[in-house]
C-alpha cells in the first residue's frame, strides 16, 4: 500500500551510488485504476502491505474481451473479468487453467499464473538449413495468440514449455 492505495510491484531493480546510498527502482501497478506507475524508493522508505487473500480459480474460456473463470471446486459458479484486471497475463491464459485470484475487500484486483505453462505452437516458420550455427532462434505462435522466441527445431503442434514471468519459452514438452 502506498498513499493509501494497494499496489503490485512488477519489477525491480537495485542501483547503490557510491557513498549515497542505494535506491531500488520498481514498476508498479495500481490495483484499484490499473495505472502502472515507475517510482524510486530509498533504503529508508517503509509500505503497509494490504490485506490480501488469495484463492484458486480455474480459467474456463474468453468472449469479446471478457474473461470467465469459476470457483475451483464449482464450475457453476462463474462469474467474469475484464482485460483490464488481467493485464498481459492474458497471453498465457488457455481453457481449463487453474490460477490463483488476488482479492483485496472481497474484489479480485489481479491473477497469479503458474510459473511454467505447457502451450500448444500453432504457426512455427520453417528453420532454414545453415541457420544453426549460433543456436539460432525463430518467433513462434502459441494457440493463445502469443508469440516468443524459439529453437529453431520447434514445429508447429509442438507442445511448448513457456515461463510466464518472462515470456521465454523454456523446453519442448512433448513433439508433434
Amino acid at each position: 500500500m502506498q498513499g493509501g492505495a494497494p499496489f503490485e510491484v512488477l519489477e525491480t531493480s537495485h542501483s547503490h551510488i557510491g557513498r549515497g546510498g542505494s535506491s531500488t527502482t520498481a514498476r508498479i501497478r495500481n490495483c484499484v485504476t490499473g495505472q502502472v506507475l515507475s517510482r524510486t524508493f530509498k533504503q529508508a522508505d517503509t509500505f503497509e502491505e494490504a490485506d490480501i487473500e488469495k484463492k484458486p480459480i480455474m480459467f474456463l474460456y474468453s468472449h469479446r474481451g471478457e474473461y470467465v473463470f469459476s470457483e475451483a471446486g464449482d464450475r457453476a459458479k462463474r462469474f467474469q473479468l475484464d482485460a483490464g484486471v488481467l493485464g498481459d497475463k492474458t497471453k498465457w491464459l488457455k481453457p481449463n487453467t487453474e490460477v490463483t485470484a488476488v482479492f483485496l475487500e472481497d474484489k479480485i484486483i489481479s491473477i497469479i499464473l503458474p510459473i511454467k505453462i505447457d502451450l500448444k505452437v500453432t504457426e512455427a516458420p520453417p528453420g532454414l538449413r545453415g541457420d544453426t550455427v549460433q543456436g539460432g532462434t525463430k518467433p513462434v505462435t502459441l494457440e493463445t495468440g502469443a508469440v516468443i522466441s524459439a529453437p529453431l527445431f520447434i514445429n508447429q503442434d509442438d507442445v511448448v514449455r513457456v515461463n510466464t514471468e518472462t515470456g521465454e519459452y523454456v523446453e519442448r514438452a512433448t513433439k508433434a
